[in-house]
Parts: C-alpha cells; sequence; structure tokens
C-alpha cells in the first residue's frame, strides 16, 4: 500500500494516479477517515498519558477515565477498518515514465531484437507438431484433469529440465539466491503480497477453504512473503533469489483467447526472479532484471520485442512493468514469455518489510521477473526451430543439459 504521508501531501497527484491505472478509489473520503482516525487516536493517547499520571489516591478518576478510552475504542477500531479497506485499493503510483494508457493496445514497444526464422514451408503451429510427435499430450490431460492441462512428455520434458539448468547457471553466476518455495500462502500471506484485494484478484487463485490456504499463481508470492515481518541489514540488500514451482491459476477472464493447447493452462512450471533492494537502487535494479532476461532469450537465440506496459495494463501492486513478448512464426504473432515490474515498497509496507539504514529503519523495494514461465518457452522453441521433416531442432544453448541431444525427432 502507499504511505498515508504521501497522499496527505500528495492528494491530486494520487488522484491521478488512480485514474490513469483506471482504478475508481475515494481519496477524499480516506483522508476524512484518516483525520478521524488521528483525532481518535489523540484522543485516546491523550486519556491514557493522564491515566498514568494518576496515583493510587485517584482511584475514581482513573476509572472513570478507564471507561471513557472503553468508550473510545470501538469507535476507533471501526473507522481503522474503514481506513484499512480503503488503503488497500489504492494501486500503486505509476512511475514518471510510464505510458498513459487505456489498456495494452497503448503499451509501447521498445526494440525488437533477433532475427525472426526464415522457412521454406508453411510454418506450423507447436501443437500440431507437439502432438505428431507426442511430446504434449493436450487430449488424455483433458481426460483425467479437465480443460487446460496437458503431459509433457518426452522431448519436451527434457527441455524442460534444461531450461531449468540454464536458468539455474545463469541467475547463481548473477547472484541470485536459489529456493524451492511453498505452493500453498495463508490468506495474510496472499493478502500481504496484494493479490486479494478485488474480485478478480479471488477468481484468479485456488483457494482451499478447509485449510484456508491458496496456491499460488507465482513463485512471487511465496518468495515476497517470506521476509514478512522482518529487518535487513542495509549491507545484506540487494538480497535477490530465483525460485522454480509449480503455479496454478484459474485464468478465469481468458475464456475463448489463447485456450487452446498450453499457452494459459491452469498448471504450470516457471522460474522467476525476485529482489528485494534499497529504494534508491530499484531502477537500476529493474534494469538487471531485464537485461537477464535478454540475456536468456539471446542465449536461445528466440526474436523478442520489449514492451513497456501503459498505466492501464499494469497491476494494481508495480509502479513500472516491462514485457518481453517472443515471436511465434506458427502463429505470426508476439506472445508474451516475461514480465518484469518494480513494486517499489507498495508490498514491503503490507509485508512489513524494511532494512536498517544507519539509525532509521526504511521499507525495501521489491521487484520480480520472470526466467523462464516453461510451457510458453517451449511453445517458442518448438515454433521458431521446427523442421521441414516435422522434427524440432535443440536450440545450442541447451544441448548440453540434453546429453548433446540435436533434434527431437
Amino acid at each position: 500500500m502507499l504511505d498515508i504521508k504521501y497522499i496527505r501531501e500528495n492528494p491530486d497527484k494520487v488522484k491521478e494516479g488512480c485514474q490513469n491505472k483506471h482504478v475508481d478509489c475515494d481519496i477524499d473520503l480516506l483522508l476524512s477517515k484518516d483525520k478521524e482516525r488521528r483525532k481518535l487516536l489523540q484522543e485516546i493517547e491523550k486519556l491514557k498519558a493522564e491515566q498514568n499520571k494518576l496515583g493510587k489516591d485517584n482511584q475514581e478518576k482513573a476509572k472513570e477515565i478507564k471507561n471513557k478510552i472503553k468508550e473510545l475504542e470501538p469507535g476507533l477500531k471501526k473507522i481503522e477498518e474503514e481506513f484499512n479497506k480503503l488503503m488497500k485499493q489504492i494501486p500503486n503510483m505509476p512511475l514518471d515514465d510510464v505510458p498513459v494508457g487505456r489498456n495494452e493496445s497503448d503499451n509501447k514497444v521498445l526494440r525488437e531484437e533477433g532475427k525472426k526464422p526464415k522457412f521454406f514451408f508453411g510454418p506450423k503451429d507447436y501443437l500440431d507438431i507437439a502432438e505428431e510427435l507426442d511430446i504434449i499430450d493436450i487430449k488424455r490431460a483433458s481426460r483425467v484433469s479437465g480443460t487446460r492441462f496437458g503431459y509433457i512428455k518426452r522431448g519436451a520434458a527434457l527441455l524442460e529440465f534444461a531450461l531449468i539448468q540454464l536458468a539455474s547457471n545463469i541467475l547463481s553466476k548473477e547472484g541470485f539466491i536459489p529456493v524451492i518455495p511453498p505452493v500453498m500462502l495463508t490468506s495474510d500471506a496472499m493478502s500481504a503480497m496484494g493479490f486479494l484485494d478485488k474480485k478478480s484478484d479471488t477468481e484468479e487463485v485456488y483457494h482451499l477453504e478447509k485449510d484456508d490456504l491458496y496456491l499460488i499463481g507465482t513463485s512471487e508470492q511465496s518468495i515476497g512473503a517470506m521476509h514478512m515481518n522482518e529487518v535487513f541489514q542495509g549491507k545484506d540488500l540487494p538480497k535477490r533469489y530465483f525460485g522454480f514451482s509449480t503455479c496454478f491459476r484459474r485464468e478465469a477472464g481468458a475464456y475463448g483467447k489463447d485456450t487452446r493447447g498450453i499457452l494459459r493452462v491452469h498448471q504450470f512450471d516457471k522460474i522467476e526472479m525476485f529482489s528485494f533492494c534499497k529504494p534508491e537502487d530499484s531502477t537500476e535494479e529493474h534494469k538487471l532484471i531485464l537485461s537477464i532476461q535478454e540475456k536468456l532469450m539471446k542465449k536461445l537465440k528466440l526474436p523478442y520485442q520489449v514492451v513497456h506496459l501503459s498505466t492501464g495494463d499494469i497491476s494494481s501492486s508495480s509502479a513500472s512493468t516491462y514485457d518481453i513478448e517472443t515471436w511465434m512464426p506458427g502463429q505470426n504473432s508476439y506472445k508474451e514469455t516475461h514480465s518484469t515490474s518494480n513494486c517499489t515498497d507498495w508490498q514491503a509496507r503490507r509485508l512489513n518489510t524494511r532494512y536498517k539504514d544507519g539509525d532509521e529503519i526504511k521499507f525495501v523495494h521489491t521487484l520480480n521477473g520472470t526466467a523462464f514461465a516453461i510451457g510458453r518457452m517451449l511453445i517458442a522453441i518448438i515454433e521458431n526451430y521446427q523442421q521441414k521433416d516435422g522434427s524440432i531442432e535443440v536450440p545450442r544453448a541447451l544441448r548440453e543439459y540434453m546429453s548433446g541431444m540435436k533434434k527431437i525427432s
């Protein structure tokens, strides 16, 4: 959430940020509740201070003050609940260089990288190739699990293991700590990360009601919550992690959109980067994460474009987001395969994750970024490396992790 002091001092800027993100927030009502809350707090604190000054000879007066405090506390609790609810509705403020727009159509393409493959035959869709090679099985998965699931088999499974090892080696050299996180979170942890605020959020996650646990949609949620209510030493920042996990999403809003095959599924594996850093370093940290994403793409020699998301397309928690969209020749279009966001201190305030800077305690900034979303990377490799005979060439960067295998056939 935002700093209430910042909101008090910059109400018009916050209103503008909410408007640019197309989020309906009543800032005036919030500030009114804040004023009521502070007035009651001051009154209660004043009474408590008066109570502490009274000696044993003033029992009657002490009792009177105690009763007065008891009368005021329910009102304070009610106002604080209303205040906190309003605070959680306010999204992170977009940074100044974020393109202002209504939706994804207003995103800004920054650059294109790599060469699109030239085929001397009509390139096929990945699923046609994969089913012919029996490396992705949607039909059997639908019989045992329903729609939007798939068995990843044979060469595709080996590609997944190779992608994991490639990312692991590169990220470890960059100083990221490997972690396999829990894939179930308590409601407190999921809420603190900012993923339960809206109806659309709760529709997207799988909730195990009996245990009040949520299945994660990305390792970001679990790794970010790992340092909840902790204080880093400033010298230990940035603290960088990369997590590998299975992820679960309902994809509730994806009906009729990319639902064939494994592009939008309910379960997929992903390697995710996450960083805790000092506020003054977060812009450079964001650039670092994006550069690593591009390094991974260049290792695989996949053509892609870098996109700066508009205010109408970034999440509530994000102050700035870049996507990498990979060229998919079988679909004759770019598809998102990577995303990286700078969430500034918006998540950290909810998580109460801070660091010691001299004599001061400050909130960290949090950032996240996809290393590999496995399913989408398999699609990109299959389509860009398809051969006329129906086989798939294995990218050179992955062959050492696949016992030298050059082709999947």
